[in-house]
């Protein structure tokens, strides 16, 4: 595992742990990193000193507890989401429309969409927002 210092585009730094370079490169890549404040998705790597320990070997806080108070904003704003809005995956845009034409239920939804399919919803006049975190995708 390789923790490495992260920056996007619109200078906003964070901290991530990958399993080795390539799969930061592979992520980078794909499009698949998001800054956690933002949502951009031009992540790079930044300038990082190596962490030297004193010898203890104690860890300050568990891994699993949030390193920064938006990291666990975030992980409380993704709980919601998921309890109260139906996650509809790849058909995001398609579904978002039927429902501001009034073709399928009002409900809050929330999935994928390519850049240019959230920039026609906008358009459209159709009310979507980046979300600041991955979606349930495995691929």
């Amino acid at each position: 595992m390789i923790k490495y210092a992260l920056k996007c585009s619109q200078g906003h730094v964070f901290e991530s742990w990958f399993r080795d370079s390539e799969a930061f490169d592979g992520l980078a890549a794909a499009g698949q990193l998001t800054c956690p404040v933002c949502g951009d998705t031009k992540i790079e790597k930044s300038i990082m000193a190596p962490a030297v320990g004193s010898g203890g070997g104690a860890v300050d806080r568990p891994l699993s507890a949030p390193a920064h108070p938006a990291e666990a904003a975030l992980k409380k704003l993704r709980a919601h989401l998921e309890k109260n809005a139906d996650y509809v995956g790849r058909d995001f845009a398609n579904e978002a429309r039927r429902i501001h034409e009034g073709e399928a239920d009002a409900r809050h939804i929330w999935g994928e969409a390519s850049v240019a399919e959230a920039k026609s919803l906008s358009e459209d006049g159709v009310p979507v927002a980046p979300l600041p975190f991955p979606t349930k995708r495995n691929d």
